[in-house]
């Protein structure tokens, strides 16, 4: 056997969130292929991630070795300050009124935050931007609409690549936002509001 430690750990970190997404889906209706309830799609989305993973597992233990590399001093650094104002962010905002504080908002702005600090440094820019943009998905989804959330997230998850051109990724915003209204808007009739409402 060669490990590879990389995609040990990252097999078991996704592993880990595809559980922990199974087990916090129980609570949703999941509904039939034809009529999907709120919970049919991540528990597709959890159920493929988890099938996934195990791959990355299964091929870790034999295409090694690839050690993880010691971390820098500023590395450690803007993680320990990332989970630390993640955390902070998400305990006000739980204590403040309004949308800050509804629902699991407070999470998706806490998870923001501690991902948005670790990318000023320029090796976790690639991780961490593109988790942001997820965590600023869901938050932007029900107050400014699919179309809105698509484009802030993947101009968010742009700036994780320097290589990035602003015609590629206006083009993948708007391809983006026509095939998921396509799909989700028009053909499973999602009710999630599409554009902003004031």
């Amino acid at each position: 056997m060669k490990l590879n430690t990389k995609d040990l750990i990252s097999a078991a970190i996704l592993i880990a969130f595809a559980v922990v997404g199974l087990w916090l889906n129980m609570d949703h209706t999941l509904g039939s292929a034809r009529r999907m309830g709120p919970g049919y799609m991540p528990m597709l989305a959890f159920w493929l991630l988890l099938g996934l993973s195990v791959i990355v597992l299964v091929l870790g233990l034999f295409n090694g070795p690839d050690p993880i590399e010691k971390w820098t001093g500023p590395e450690t650094l803007f993680l320990i300050l990332g989970a630390a104002g993640g955390t902070a962010a998400g305990l006000v905002a739980a204590h403040m009124d309004g949308w800050v504080s509804s629902s699991w908002n407070p999470l998706g702005i806490g998870l923001f935050v501690g991902c948005m600090i670790p990318s000023i440094v320029k090796s976790w820019r690639p991780l961490f931007l593109v988790s942001a943009a997820f965590s600023l998905f869901g938050l932007v989804l029900e107050p400014l609409g699919l179309m809105v959330a698509i484009a802030a997230s993947v101009i968010l998850s742009a700036f994780a690549d320097e290589t990035h051109k602003p015609a590629g990724v206006a083009g993948l915003v708007v391809f983006l936002c026509v095939l998921c209204w396509a799909v989700f808007i028009y053909e499973l009739d999602i009710r999630v509001p599409v554009w902003p409402v004031f």
